[in-house]
């Protein structure tokens, strides 16, 4: 029998989710509110510079599903098989739904997953209308990725690119980017009256505007961060620069140092200084605590002027100049060297090209911070990568002068485009709120242009054609590159959750070089696994004494080990760096000190 409680919760949970008179009111009035501003906005865009040469399939999307859905059709069984299963769902779905919208038990098909944020909010569960929506939502496009995946006949490039773009579909949709089917939303409209849209939309309009007509997703406050002041403020001097970089030593914190410095070479995608977000979490900071001399590659800008500039070009005026100024200002012509990324990529073409010069001694040991340099099985990025789409990006850097720094950050968005793009269309523009202060996204959208002649060639030769891992695939500055003539110590560090540099890809270096070679695995992602201090005792890493063939054979015989790999590469280091000595001050060598750190160059925007 039925309590009075019972009762009333049954009727609470079973009503109207809201008012839909009340809502309709506030929605007309929010239009009226907006007109203006509409209006206001449409005079200021240039229609027709927006509307020239539109691309109609700028992600050359269009035969890889004409190629999804011959092979599709070509097994009707298989397909009739997967259409009687999503209608046996939906028919459960509604069974349950109903069951629930009467006020009886029923046992939800798709429970709350805790990972994904979208549907954390209780009102999707407590409401069975929304309940009911999220579950629907949930089971369609899960029987589309899992028809995408099953389908066979595909080469591995086009089926990459079809489950890619479904999931891209599938995301989009999702009933929380939508005003109308998100609890959330629909409670922040009425009790604010609408503000939350008018706010919103006046969000959208400012994004349209510092995207120049383009939507630009704020997702920080950039107001809240300014480069040596609050981020990127460990004390430094550049001591020397060219077209391509400057190059910043740090001050000592320690009375004696190791004699070998640390050269770290950051990707030129991004800028040095996520390596120096905060004093807690510099990774430059912990190294000169431990008693390094350290010096940083801080990449220029690009201006259409430096459009030439090649790879063999960031390799003689980035690390090898860095080289040979590093001995002006210390005496050491021998140097330990990190690259970060495509900076590890450098690297490695670098270690190749000293040894064939005879020169590698110049390189006491190398650390890639999740570098790929066997580009084989380099994850999703690949859907961005093939002749078509290089094309139309040669054609566009033509005419620019560089690649431009955005259309990267939007390839990279699109990798996590939950968390990197509709979770800000749903805060900023339906619930109308102001992004949060965040260091990490402030960098993240800090990004660099790149010139196309390097750029060209490093799509082509590395993403398209994995020539970097062939003998003599690749020619650099008039030497041919053999990774296997490699014998520098080298430690590797990759992430687990890695969607840019996914680890096993990473973890095939480990075959390629001579020497020895240690691989370690951290938690988390390509930034938040790689920027991760001791201090904050978070993650784990996993470390192995020998590196099988097979990443998952390395996997299942290696340690966890909790917290930060910093430590671990640190007792690796330091063998590497030799005695200790006093410690060196900018400017006390041969090199005198330009400007303070940061430098000039990483707050140049284009």
């Amino acid at each position: 029998m039925s309590t009075s409680k019972d009762k009333n919760e049954q009727t609470t949970e079973n009503q109207a989710p809201f008012d839909p008179v009340a809502l309709a009111a506030i929605l007309a009035q929010t239009a009226e509110k907006l007109q203006p501003m509409m209006q206001e906005f449409a005079q200021k865009l240039d229609w027709q510079a927006m509307m020239q040469s539109p691309q109609a399939d700028p992600m050359n999307v269009r035969d890889a599903y004409i190629s999804f859905f011959q092979q599709l059709y070509a097994e009707p069984d298989r397909l009739l098989e997967a259409q009687m299963e999503y209608a046996n769902n939906w028919m459960q779905l509604w069974q349950e739904s109903t069951k629930r919208f009467m006020g009886e038990p029923s046992a939800p098909l798709f429970p709350a997953d805790g990972k994904d944020k979208r549907f954390k909010s209780p009102k999707w569960q407590e409401n069975p209308t929304f309940d009911f929506i999220r579950q629907s939502y949930l089971l369609t496009t899960q029987w589309m990725m899992k028809l995408t995946h099953d389908t066979k006949g595909l080469d591995a490039d086009t089926q990459r690119k079809v489950e890619f773009y479904t999931k891209q579909f599938a995301d989009a949709m999702s009933p929380s980017n939508f005003l109308l089917t998100n609890p959330d939303v629909l409670q922040a409209t009425l009790d604010t009256k609408g503000e939350n849209l008018v706010r919103g939309f006046q969000n959208m309009l400012e994004d349209l505007e510092r995207g120049h007509g383009q939507l630009k997703i704020s997702t920080t406050n950039y107001d809240a961060f300014k480069l040596g002041e609050n981020i990127a403020t460990a004390p430094g001097q550049i001591i020397y620069q060219n077209d391509l970089m400057q190059l910043i030593q740090y001050e000592p914190t320690t009375e004696t140092v190791y004699k070998t410095p640390v050269l770290i070479t950051p990707p030129w995608i991004n800028k040095f200084y996520i390596l120096d977000l905060r004093p807690d979490n510099s990774l430059i900071r912990w190294l000169v605590d431990q008693g390094h001399t350290v010096f940083v590659i801080s990449w220029v800008n690009p201006t259409p002027e430096l459009n030439t500039k090649t790879f063999d070009d960031y390799m003689k005026e980035g690390i090898l100049d860095a080289l040979d100024q590093i001995e002006k200002a210390t005496g050491e012509d021998v140097v330990n060297v990190a690259g970060y990324c495509i900076g590890g990529t450098l690297l490695a073409t670098t270690l190749a090209w000293l040894s064939a010069k005879g020169m590698a001694h110049r390189i006491e040991s190398a650390t890639f911070l999740t570098t790929l340099i066997d580009f084989k099985e380099s994850g999703d990025i690949r859907v961005f990568i093939d002749d078509a789409q290089i094309n139309m990006l040669e054609q566009e850097m033509e005419e620019k002068g560089y690649f431009e720094a955005q259309n990267l950050k939007e390839t990279f968005n699109l990798l996590r485009s939950n968390d990197l793009i509709w979770t800000f269309v749903v805060n900023n523009y339906l619930l109308g709120k102001e992004p949060f202060p965040f260091d990490l996204l402030y960098w993240n959208d800090d990004s660099t242009n790149m010139p196309g002649a390097m750029h060209s060639f490093y799509l082509r030769n590395m993403y398209r054609d994995n020539k970097l891992v062939e003998s003599g695939g690749i020619t650099i500055d008039g030497v041919k590159i053999d990774m296997g003539k490699v014998k520098t110590p080298s430690y590797f560090l990759s992430t687990k959750d890695d969607h840019i540099a996914p680890w096993k890809a990473t973890y095939a270096a480990t075959q390629l070089f001579k020497g020895p070679v240690n691989f370690t695995l951290a938690g988390s992602g390509h930034v938040a696994g790689v920027i991760n201090s001791p201090k904050a005792n978070k993650y784990s890493h996993w470390t192995a004494p020998k590196n099988p063939t097979d990443p998952e054979e390395w996997f299942n015989t290696a340690t966890q080990s909790e917290g930060s790999w910093w430590t671990h590469w640190g007792k690796w280091l330091a063998p590497h760096s030799g005695p200790k000595i006093p410690a060196r001050k900018p400017g006390e060598g041969k090199l005198k000190p330009l400007e303070p750190a940061p430098g000039s160059y990483v707050k140049k925007k284009i």
